[in-house]
């Protein structure tokens, strides 16, 4: 079953083609992979479907609903979430603060249940909300075996442990979709082996996973399916059994052999 599909789904700066007319399929309840060479146009992709940019044409469907060109608050509070590249969490506030961040932000995704609402009826249940919010938080923490840091700043955390902070936050949003943008850059061979235990158990809770990934073990190790990118065009989609032996996903890595 598709939970997110684009169509013919392009995106255009100045006279440079980033995306040029990609069908992408995501299945529910699998772990998608998003690969391509450098400049193939995936983090663009990312940010069409997760409302960072707007598309220049094309659709995208999640859950069978148009949402191109919705912003990223909107499409966050119908259920889907992401991580950066570059990691962005709130190093200033503590590690438990961050996970309550992706919290507090559902707030208001009912517009009968809004921040108006919750403004009226602060002065009552403001003090059990934040409890509520606080110890699902540390639930969160713990998922990732993070609950020892919760106060301890959110920048002071070694790398791996920052990456993981960065996807607890989004998983706390309660998204059914998460994309996760190069989750395992900047990892040491331990922590890319935890990162591909940690994917899995985030699949068990029943939330499909995209990933733009470079290290081609794990995304050959984790994923079901593989979707291909190169100069902005979809060039395969498959299993990674499939992808691996694919001419064209080939060439576009080693490049195609000269002719005499």
């Amino acid at each position: 079953m598709r939970i997110l599909e684009t169509v013919h789904l392009s995106k255009i700066f100045g006279g440079v083609v980033a995306v040029n007319d990609v069908d992408f399929v995501v299945e529910k309840g699998l772990v998608n992979g998003l690969i391509g060479p450098n400049g193939a146009g995936k983090t663009t992709l990312f940010n069409q479907i997760t409302g960072m940019d707007k598309p220049t044409k094309g659709q995208i469907l999640f859950n069978g609903n148009d949402i191109t060109g919705l912003p990223a608050w909107k499409i966050s509070r119908l259920g889907i979430a992401r991580t950066f590249q570059n990691i962005r969490l709130y190093k200033e506030l503590t590690v438990v603060e961050n996970v309550m961040m992706g919290l507090h932000f559902k707030v208001g995704s009912d517009p009968f249940k809004g921040r108006f609402v919750q403004m009226l009826k602060s002065y009552v249940n403001a003090p059990k909300e934040n409890r509520e919010v606080y110890n699902k938080a540390m639930e969160w923490l713990s998922f990732f075996g993070l609950e020892k840091d919760a106060q301890e700043f959110a920048g002071s955390l070694p790398y791996g442990n920052q990456r993981e902070l960065e996807i607890a936050r989004a998983l706390a949003s309660g998204p059914s979709l998460l994309f996760l943008d190069e989750p395992a850059a900047g990892m040491n061979p331990a922590e890319t082996d935890h990162l591909m235990e940690t994917v899995e158990r985030i699949r068990k809770l029943g939330v499909t996973i995209v990933l733009i990934e470079h290290d081609m073990k794990l995304v050959m190790n984790i994923c079901d399916q593989i979707t291909v990118l190169s100069f902005g065009q979809k060039i395969a989609q498959g299993t990674p059994e499939e992808i691996r032996h694919d001419p064209a996903v080939i060439e576009a890595y080693l490049g195609a052999p000269e002719e005499e």
